[in-house]
């Protein structure tokens, strides 16, 4: 069936299926849907006058005289209202969202002072266990610096404390955190990630990218009941809101299963596109992108990392920051890239590769095309997509069109970016940073997406706070996010 959204000021659906569906096993008569635009998202046709419905499938869009002639139907006079296919997003991590209500939410924090308030009210409700956090963002405080691990030993020094930047990249923990994951002056930076350091060379508490999973590495993972209650929130949460389908990003086997589980049931409001974590890929490279018996359930690729995030400075850049020492970190070393790709391209599996600075991006774009540089159409018919795509030098914003590479991309990057992006970047590189129109124009294909939890789940979090208790499970997320 194609999926429609009815829309307007006050009233909006997800599936048709709603009002075409019947009860207690009896059929229910066909619907007609006319009285305003109902776009159809086929290029030789955009919009119908009318849409009949049987069941759970789309009969005919067109006249209204021919959507009306056979047998009676129901009719719904939209009254100017637009139907439109149901929307997909693009990027996101539905594990993550339902995680979010179950953790010390730190979404809103105003200052570092704000921020030891939440902890310390956190750590009196939940007594035992390490304190797991996310959502902290310092770009605007008043202190106009990175939390430190002696701002957190200051509210809680006898258990580990590991709080997380809201974009997934960057984390800081307390002394104690750092006592377990034994990270000292003389510990080494972990390939993709930096810790750093302060003018004695001890670790100040922030980790960046890979270095924050050392940290996580000690902390308890999530159970499959704590994964099978997160996903099943957000789902519900996404059906709620009217998406009809999700790209879900960095899912584990775990995930995978549960979802699968949940289709099974019938309980599974959404069409889910699943990229698999470069750990648990081989999966897919050896078994090839499936779906499970539902069809709603789809693996279709693997998620991979080639930098870091703006906000943290691990993005890739081909100069320094502007307001800091250094051009950001590869997160994946090249050659290990380059094998993930030439497998991806042999069992045909869709490669949607994290890329924020324009290095990052240069890098990306060049990793894909000399894979397919025997079969250049090859590479536009694969789909491989650059996930965020933030930061491009501008002459290379031609080259997704060219390639035939999916710029995947989240507008509500610009506004959370907004606070610091001009200092990172400085105003030249600015030009090729959020490039839409300029992409667009170039023919480039684009996917958009909420990438939530990082981004505007953060509504979501407190939806499904009413919803599931919150409670000290001491997560971590798997790897990273975003």
């Amino acid at each position: 069936m194609r999926r429609f959204h009815l829309n307007r000021r006050h009233f909006a659906i997800g599936s048709l299926a709603a009002f075409a569906g019947g009860c207690g096993g009896r059929r229910a008569p066909d619907l007609i849907l006319h009285g305003g635009p109902i776009y159809t998202g086929r290029p030789a046709a955009p919009q119908a006058e009318a849409l009949r419905i049987s069941g759970d499938r789309i009969l005919f869009a067109g006249a209204l005289a021919e959507a009306r002639s056979g047998q009676r139907a129901r009719e719904i006079d939209l009254g100017g209202a637009a139907a439109f296919p149901g929307l997909i997003d693009g990027h996101v991590h539905l594990g993550g969202v339902g995680m979010a209500a179950m953790v010390l939410d730190l979404v809103g924090v105003e200052s570092i002072a704000a921020l030891q308030a939440r902890l310390r009210a956190y750590a009196g409700a939940n007594r035992e266990g390490p304190i797991y956090g996310r959502g902290w963002i310092e770009t605007h405080w008043p202190e106009r610096r990175f939390p430190l691990a002696s701002d957190l030993d200051a509210i809680v020094g006898d258990r580990p404390v590991l709080l997380e930047r809201i974009d997934g990249h960057a984390a800081v923990a307390n002394t104690r955190a750092l006592q377990l994951a034994e990270i000292t002056a003389n510990t080494p930076d972990p390939a993709g990630g930096r810790i750093e350091r302060g003018v004695d060379g001890g670790a100040t508490g922030m980790l960046i990218d890979h270095a924050a999973n050392l940290v996580h590495a000690r902390f308890p993972a999530p159970t499959t009941a704590m994964r099978r209650e997160a996903l099943r929130a957000a789902v519900r949460l996404y059906a709620e809101r009217g998406w009809t389908g999700a790209g879900n990003m960095s899912t584990n086997l775990e995930e995978a299963q549960i979802l699968e589980e949940i289709a099974a049931a019938g309980e599974l409001p959404l069409h889910t596109d699943l990229y698999l974590t470069p750990e648990d890929s081989e999966a897919v490279y050896e078994r090839g992108p499936y779906a499970d018996a539902s069809g709603r359930v789809r693996v279709r690729g693997v998620k991979l990392y080639m930098d870091g995030a703006l906000g943290s400075r691990g993005a890739a850049l081909l100069a320094p920051y502007s307001d800091a020492p250094g051009a950001g970190l590869l997160v994946t070393p090249p050659e290990q890239v380059r094998d993930y790709l030439i497998r991806a391209r042999a069992r045909g599996v869709q490669i949607a590769m994290h890329a924020i600075g324009d290095r990052g991006n240069r890098l990306a774009l060049d990793a894909y095309q000399d894979v397919f540089a025997d079969d250049p159409a090859a590479l536009a018919a694969a789909r491989w997509r650059i996930e965020h795509a933030q930061v491009i030098a501008p002459e290379d914003i031609p080259r997704f069109a060219a390639l035939g590479v999916i710029a995947s991309m989240q507008p509500s990057h610009a506004i959370s970016d907004l606070h610091f992006a001009p200092a990172r970047l400085g105003p030249e590189r600015l030009a090729g940073a959020y490039a839409w129109a300029s992409l667009t124009q170039s023919g480039a294909v684009l996917a958009a997406g909420s990438d939530a939890p990082v981004e505007k789940g953060r509504s979501a979090d407190r939806i499904l706070r009413r919803r599931v208790p919150t409670r000290s499970l001491g997560l971590c997320r798997p790897r990273l996010a975003g």
